[in-house]
């Protein structure tokens, strides 16, 4: 596996890496386990981008308690240390169990409902896991590289061929959001498990409603997965709940003083009092 530096620098450059073997067979078969059911019940895609042959599970902190070692995967989590805001958010997190006869998704970015021109920074870092062998011919993640810094352009404008993320089970693939991409076909014997939870700044709002998604059960998880669902302040005070900190609503305990937070708006309410005053003082 490349460094922490080396897999940074691929996304700047080209807007992806991957990380090979990041969780062992054991999580791999745990989570498998844990999810069938969802996909033996669930029904197949209701649209052309989710697809006619493919089964989605939403919802999956809820449903699945073994992905949080993805979700929190270190090392995937040092990556978007370095491109989002502290107290980013979990956008989404769902399973895609692409089946034979699928045919290819329209290309796409992930962090597209944020209405801001490009060519810009971006707002969102997504992921995906390989729960089976992503392979030339089970409809592996195809990516544009370098797409994340084009501006209006779009792929079927470019003379470009797209890549198929190829990676064995227990990989992940992480990239910007900005990054044009698709699910593939699947033209083997055989359905293709994969998961994808996806990132936003802490400003932005998540594609699934986290705290209504996994409900009572984010009492269960780490505090920094109860961050990432919502269970956070983004300085000064955006996500508050009666004019306190969300936490309070898991914990009836909660300590003021544990995250930090209240420090941090302190920090910023002084600092930005100070500096209108010095702006208003400097008008006269």
């Amino acid at each position: 596996m490349n460094g922490p530096g080396t897999h940074f620098a691929e996304i700047i450059d080209r807007g992806y890496t991957v990380m090979e073997g990041a969780v062992s067979p054991d999580v791999v078969a745990a989570f498998r386990s844990e999810l069938r059911p969802f996909l033996d019940s669930g029904p197949f895609g209701r649209n052309d981008f989710e697809g006619y042959r493919s089964k989605r599970v939403y919802a999956l902190l809820a449903k699945t308690p073994s992905v949080a070692s993805m979700v929190e995967h270190p090392d995937v989590l040092a990556l978007v240390d370095q491109v989002l805001l502290p107290n980013y958010l979990l956008s989404s997190n769902l399973a895609i169990d692409v089946h034979p006869g699928e045919t290819a998704q329209d290309f796409h970015f992930d962090d597209g409902g944020i209405r801001l021109p490009r060519p810009r920074p971006t707002h969102g870092v997504s992921t995906i896991w390989a729960l089976d062998d992503f392979t030339e011919e089970n409809g592996a993640t195809e990516v544009i590289p370098g797409s994340h810094l084009w501006g209006d352009e779009r792929p079927e404008q470019m003379d470009v061929d797209p890549l198929k993320i190829t990676m064995p089970a227990g990989s992940v693939v992480v990239f910007s959001g900005l990054l044009w991409h698709r699910g593939g076909a699947n033209n083997s014997d055989s359905p293709r498990l994969g998961i994808t939870p996806q990132y936003c700044e802490p400003w932005a709002r998540q594609l699934e409603n986290m705290i209504l998604a996994v409900g009572p059960r984010a009492a269960d998880y780490s505090e920094r997965i109860q961050a990432m669902i919502g269970y956070s302040i983004h300085p000064p005070f955006m996500g508050y709940v009666d004019g306190m900190h969300p936490l309070r609503c898991l914990d009836a305990g909660y300590d003021p003083a544990s995250t930090g937070e209240n420090e941090q708006s302190r920090r910023f309410w002084e600092d930005y009092g100070g500096r209108t005053g010095r702006a208003l003082k400097d008008q006269k």
